[in-house]
C-alpha cells in the first residue's frame, strides 16, 4: 500500500524506522514534512498542497509524528487526509486530546480510569487553597504541554509550590499541579498500545535524585511484565482518546497504577533498545490490518 509518515526529516530514528520496516514489507512509503503542507480549502475540493503538488489522494494510510510545537497545524493535516477516507494510526481528535494533558486526565477521569489527584486553575490567589486540596506538599507542577519531563517540576513545599506557581502565571503559562505519589520511586510505565494490543513495554528508571523518569533526562529503562489491571488501562485509555497508536505511561501507587500522561507520537528507540522488540514492524503490521 501507499504510505505517509508525516515528519519533518527522515533522519530522525522512529521515523526512519518505520520507512525501513514499510519499504522491507513491500510498501510505498514516502516522508512527508507536514510543516511544509498547506490545505487549500474552496468549491468542496480537499487539497494538500506540498512541494507544488496536491497530495491527498497519495497515501492509503498515514503515519502522523506530529510534535508538540505545531500540534495543531499538524492535527489540521491529518484531519484533511481523515476526510479524503485515509487511514490515521492516531487520528486528529486523539492528537488534540493527547497533547493537552488536562484534557486527557478529564476523559480519564469521566471513564473511570485511576489517574493521580490533580487540579487546575487560573486563579494566583487561591494558590493555597489548591496545594491543600491536594493534601499539602510536595506537589508536581506541570506544563500543560510539556514533553520529555520538560516544563515537570517537584515543589517540596507550599512555599516553593506558591514561588513556582507564581511565575508561571504572571507569564501567562497552562499549569496543572497533582499529587506527588513519593512510592513511586522515580519509576513509571511507557506501553505502546495499538489498536487493542500492548505491542511492548518497559519501566523507565530516573537517575539518583530525579523524580523524573524519562530516558531523554538521563533515566534507563527494564523489561517489565505488567499486571493484567494496567494492560486494561492501556488499552482503554488509548481507545478513549480515539489513538489507534500511542504511548500510555502509569505509575504504580498504594492505589494500583495511576495514568498520568498519553502521547501519541511516542518515541521507538527507547522502547526497542530495552525491550529488542520490534516496535516499528508491529505498527506496520497494525496498518496492514486496517487497511
Amino acid at each position: 500500500m501507499r504510505i505517509i509518515i508525516l515528519s519533518v526529516s527522515d533522519q530522525i530514528y522512529s521515523t526512519n524506522r518505520l520507512l525501513v520496516e514499510a519499504e522491507n514489507r513491500g510498501h510505498n512509503v514516502r516522508v512527508v514534512n507536514h510543516t511544509q503542507c498547506s490545505i487549500l480549502i474552496g468549491r468542496g475540493k480537499r487539497q494538500i498542497i506540498y512541494q507544488g503538488k496536491n497530495i491527498i489522494n497519495d497515501a492509503d494510510a498515514i503515519i502522523p509524528r506530529i510534535g508538540s510545537s505545531v500540534f495543531k497545524h499538524g492535527a489540521a493535516i491529518v484531519k484533511e487526509f481523515e476526510m479524503n477516507g485515509v487511514f490515521s494510526i492516531a487520528s486528529s481528535l486523539g492528537i488534540a486530546r493527547a497533547q493537552n494533558k488536562v484534557r486527557t486526565l478529564q476523559i480519564m477521569n469521566r471513564k473511570n480510569i485511576p489517574i493521580p489527584k490533580t487540579i487546575f486553575s487560573i486563579c494566583a490567589e487561591t494558590v493555597e487553597e489548591q496545594i491543600e486540596a491536594l493534601g499539602g506538599a510536595p506537589v508536581i507542577i506541570k506544563l500543560q504541554e510539556g514533553t520529555q519531563g520538560l516544563g515537570v517540576i517537584l515543589a517540596d513545599s507550599k512555599k516553593s509550590a506558591k514561588s513556582i506557581m507564581d511565575t508561571f502565571y504572571n507569564m501567562n503559562a497552562s499549569i496543572l499541579m497533582q499529587e506527588f505519589v513519593k512510592e513511586s520511586n522515580g519509576e513509571d510505565l511507557r506501553i505502546i498500545v495499538a489498536g487493542n494490543k500492548i505491542i511492548s513495554a518497559m519501566k523507565r528508571i530516573g537517575i539518583e535524585g530525579d523524580f523524573r523518569s524519562n530516558i531523554h533526562r538521563g533515566g534507563t529503562a527494564e523489561i517489565v511484565t505488567l499486571t493484567n489491571k494496567e494492560k486494561k488501562i492501556a488499552v482503554k485509555a488509548a481507545k478513549y482518546l480515539s489513538l489507534g497508536l500511542c504511548g500510555i505511561d502509569l505509575i504504580r501507587s498504594k492505589r494500583g497504577a495511576l495514568l498520568i500522561e498519553a502521547n501519541s507520537t511516542p518515541g521507538i528507540q527507547g522502547i526497542e533498545a530495552y525491550t529488542k522488540v520490534n516496535v516499528a514492524l508491529e505498527i506496520i503490521k497494525y496498518i496492514e490490518s486496517n487497511v
